[in-house]
């Protein structure tokens, strides 16, 4: 019965959304360091329960090092990047995703002289 209720539960239905319309310049969080065009995709969704941004971080600019309650994946479009997570460096180029775990401290700054464009995504993390 359980079984049965469980296939007639519908979803909600599927929301899309143009990157067109979330985009803001700010400086990237954890310490302002430079400036970023951010891409906020997820934030309009109703019920969610994961976020999906894109992140430009200009030349020069960094998203600082801070402690993710959470596991978060960086993925580069474009660019380069230095990332580090618990005080271990690493470079990633385009294609390449760092997948870092809840509880390391961890950052990624911008290298060379094209922005580094990313995509962050990580889970939503209840209010309590």
């Amino acid at each position: 019965m359980i079984a049965l209720a469980l296939m007639l539960a519908a979803a909600p239905p599927m929301v899309l959304v143009d990157e067109r319309d979330t985009v803001r310049d700010e400086p990237p969080p954890h310490g302002q360091i430079g400036m970023s065009t951010a891409y906020r995709i997820s934030d309009g969704v109703p019920g969610r329960k994961m976020e999906f941004r894109k992140r430009v971080l200009h030349v020069g600019a960094a998203i600082g090092e801070h402690v993710i309650a959470h596991d978060e994946v960086y993925y580069v479009l474009a660019g380069e990047g230095e990332v580090i997570s618990d005080g271990v460096k690493a470079t990633l180029k385009p294609g390449m995703a760092a997948y870092l775990y809840d509880g390391a401290n961890v950052g990624i700054r911008q290298m060379g002289t094209e922005p580094l464009s990313l995509i962050i995504s990580y889970p939503v993390v209840e209010k309590k």
